[in-house]
Order: structure tokens, then C-alpha cells, then sequence
């Protein structure tokens, strides 16, 4: 006789792109403590922000000169796998397989993938275009922010289904938001926060077509209000 599991297990694609993060943040560190790589490894970190971390510049570089080397736009991806410390990217891991799991038990595995790179992408152009010079922009925050907007669509949804206020839906994103300025006046603020509201907008905004339904779900929705 099958037994259904009482908590549903993680999905295999959030499982697998939250192992990619943590294993690459194992090495940057055991290099950093001298434990592999030698004298060498312990600037692993800085040759790896170098390296596959983003910038304005790079998106300049790709508008002004129509540079689309693999080198180049990799960095657009790649920079969400590079932290800048252990605590970044493990809170960021959490936050991956908390939102990777209740995105991931809605979604198909293709459309957790395509908020979750969407969103790394949209994110690094948006900071690119509104931010200047060679701000470095690292971590996954973007993509996980694209799960929020993901999550936050279904829950709209949701309370549309029964006639609950909506603007609830926005109530954690509203509470992040909130959280960054109070950060941003103690410790000062950090423009990284413009793509990782990018990354929940193009989260949220992708939904409405990669989400169960698609567009015809919204529709109904929008015509319900009506």
C-alpha cells in the first residue's frame, strides 16, 4: 500500500541549483581557511567575483561595443553563484529552499527554472542600467526575489479565488522592502536592492503565463473583478 508522504519533498530542480550554490561556496571557503588549494586558494573569492561576477561595466560593454562573448554574458548567470561571505550565501541557500519549495510544488520544473534565471538576468540588466561605474552585483538575492514574485502571484491568486483582499499577497515583499530601508539608514544602503526588485518583478510578471493556468487563469481572474 502507497503512503503519500506528510510533508512533500523538496523539488528536485531547487534542490540541485541550491547545491550548486552551496558547493561553491564550500570551496571559496576551505580555500579561504587553507584547507585545499594551497596559498593560492586564498583568493579564490576575489578571483571568482572577478571572474563571474557582474557590474554596470559589463552591460555598457555589451551595449556600447556588442560584445556578446560567452565571457561577457555568462556574468549575467553567473554572478548569483558567488557570495560575497558564508552567512550571505547560506541565509540565501535557506531562502532558495524555503520559496524553491512552494514555488516548486506549483510550478513545473522548467518554469522554477525560467523565474529563477529570468530573474537573475532581468535583475543584472536593471541594476546595470540604474546603477553606474563597477558596483559589483553578487548572490543569488535576485533569483530568490524572483521567488517571492512567483510566490506572491499564486497567493494573489489564491485570495482572489475566495474573495480575500489581494494586496495581501504583497505583504512579505512589502515587509523586505521595509526591512532593507531600515537597514539601508543603520548600516547605509546598497543599490543591489534595485535588482532584486527587479528580480520580483520579472518573478511576478512571468507568472502570469508560467504559473498553472497561464494566462488564462489571470484572465479570469481580472474579469471576475469586473
Amino acid at each position: 500500500m502507497d503512503h503519500e508522504p506528510i510533508v512533500n519533498p523538496i523539488p528536485p530542480v531547487v534542490i540541485v541549483l541550491c547545491l550548486i550554490v552551496v558547493g561553491v561556496e564550500l570551496v571559496l571557503s576551505m580555500g579561504a581557511a587553507g584547507f585545499v588549494g594551497g596559498p593560492l586558494a586564498v583568493g579564490w573569492r576575489l578571483m571568482a567575483m572577478q571572474d563571474y561576477g557582474f557590474s554596470p561595466a559589463v552591460l555598457d560593454r555589451v551595449l556600447s561595443v556588442g560584445d556578446f562573448s560567452f565571457d561577457v554574458i555568462k556574468r549575467f548567470v553567473t554572478y548569483g553563484f558567488v557570495h560575497g561571505s558564508f552567512t550571505q550565501s547560506l541565509f540565501a541557500a535557506a531562502l532558495l529552499l524555503a520559496l524553491g519549495k512552494f514555488v516548486g510544488d506549483v510550478f513545473r520544473t522548467g518554469a522554477v527554472l525560467l523565474v529563477f534565471v529570468g530573474s537573475l538576468i532581468f535583475g543584472a540588466i536593471v541594476f546595470g542600467l540604474f546603477v553606474g561605474g563597477t558596483t559589483p552585483l553578487l548572490g543569488i538575492y535576485p533569483a530568490v526575489y524572483g521567488l517571492i514574485g512567483a510566490y506572491t502571484y499564486v497567493i494573489w491568486l489564491r485570495l482572489g479565488q475566495t474573495g480575500q483582499n489581494q494586496l495581501q499577497a504583497f505583504r512579505l515583499i512589502g515587509f523586505l522592502l521595509a526591512l532593507q530601508l531600515v537597514f539601508g539608514l543603520i548600516f547605509g544602503s546598497s543599490p543591489v536592492w534595485i535588482a532584486e526588485l527587479a528580480g520580483f518583478t520579472f518573478g511576478f510578471g512571468i507568472s502570469t503565463v508560467a504559473a498553472p493556468g497561464g494566462w488564462t487563469a489571470l484572465l479570469v481572474k481580472l474579469r471576475e473583478r469586473s
